[in-house]
C-alpha cells in the first residue's frame, strides 16, 4: 500500500527558516524524513537554526540568502541541486510587517509611511515571487515540484491597522492562483502551487498587541478570540500538518488552493 504522505527523500527549501513559524515547519518536515534546506539572511539566527536542525538528523543544510536578491536565489537553487541532486519543494516562509506600514488607532490612513509600505510589499510579495521564479526553473526541468506560500487572515478580510501587510498577502494569494495555473498549463500536472493562510498565532511581533503582561487579552486580542469559533489562538505546530499534506502525493490533484488554518475565524460571520 502506498503511503501518500511519505516525504522520505524529498528535498524541501524553506525561506525565512530562521524564524519561528517557517523554522518550525522545516524542522517538522525534517523529522518526517525530508531533507530540509534552511534559507535566511546570514547571521547568528541562521547558524542557530542549522545547529538545531543537525540535532534532528543530518538531512539538512543552510544557505544565506536574501529573498529579494534574484541572482543569489538562482545561486542557492543551483547549490541545493549540486548538494542533494535535486530540489522537490519550496516553502515561502519569509515575510513580516513594520510599524510605518500600519495605521494605529490614533492615526489616519493619510499617515501611512510610503517607504515602509513599499518595504513590506517587497518583503512579502516580491519575497514570494522571486524565490518561486528561481526554484520553479528547477521544477520545470524535473517536470515536478511543489510550492507552498504563506498568506494570512489579513488577505481576505479588512483587518484594521495592518494596511501594507494586508495588501501584500492579498497579492500573494492572487500570485498563488496565477502561478498554479501558469505552471500546470505549460509544464504539466507535476508542478503545483498552493498556500496556507494562518489565523492568529502569538509570536514576538504581535505578543504585546494581543496579550497583556499578565497573559490576559488586550482589547484587540479579545476581538480576535470573539471572532474565532475555537475560542483560542493557534499553536505553531498546528500549521505543520497542512503544509505536510500540500507537499505530499496525497495532494497531487490540489493546486491553486489557499487553505485557512484559523480555528474558524474566516468562516464566522460574527453572529
Amino acid at each position: 500500500m502506498n503511503d501518500y504522505f511519505d516525504l522520505g527523500g524529498r528535498v524541501v527549501a524553506v525561506t525565512g527558516a530562521a524564524g519561528v513559524l517557517a523554522g518550525g515547519t522545516a524542522r517538522y518536515l525534517q523529522q518526517r524524513g525530508a531533507t530540509a534546506v534552511y534559507l535566511d539572511l546570514e547571521g547568528e539566527r541562521l547558524d542557530a537554526a542549522l545547529e538545531q536542525a543537525k540535532g534532528i538528523s543530518d538531512k539538512c543544510a543552510a544557505f544565506p540568502c536574501d529573498v529579494l536578491d534574484r541572482d543569489r536565489l538562482a545561486q542557492v537553487r543551483d547549490e541545493v541541486k549540486r548538494t542533494f541532486g535535486r530540489v522537490d519543494a519550496l516553502i515561502n516562509g519569509a515575510g513580516g510587517n513594520m510599524a510605518g506600514a500600519t495605521i494605529g488607532p490614533e492615526q489616519e490612513v493619510f499617515d501611512l509611511e510610503v517607504e515602509a509600505y513599499d518595504r513590506v510589499l517587497d518583503l512579502n510579495l516580491k519575497g514570494t515571487v522571486l524565490p518561486t521564479l528561481a526554484f520553479a526553473e528547477a521544477f520545470r526541468e524535473q517536470r515536478a515540484g511543489c510550492v507552498v506560500n504563506f498568506s494570512s487572515m489579513a488577505a481576505g478580510r479588512a483587518l484594521t491597522r495592518v494596511l501594507g501587510y494586508s495588501n501584500a498577502k492579498a497579492a500573494v494569494e492572487n500570485f498563488t492562483r496565477w502561478m498554479a495555473t501558469e505552471l500546470a498549463q505549460k509544464y504539466g500536472d507535476g508542478l503545483r502551487v498552493n498556500a496556507v493562510a494562518p489565523g492568529f498565532f502569538i509570536g514576538e511581533q504581535n505578543r504585546r498587541l494581543l496579550t497583556n503582561e499578565d497573559g490576559s487579552y488586550t482589547e484587540r486580542g479579545r476581538q480576535v478570540i470573539d471572532q474565532t469559533p475555537f475560542g483560542r489562538f493557534g499553536e505553531a505546530h498546528e500549521v505543520y500538518g497542512t503544509v505536510h499534506y500540500l507537499l505530499s502525493d496525497a495532494a497531487s490533484f490540489v493546486t491553486g488552493a489557499v487553505i485557512p488554518i484559523d480555528g474558524g475565524f474566516s468562516a464566522y460571520s460574527g453572529v
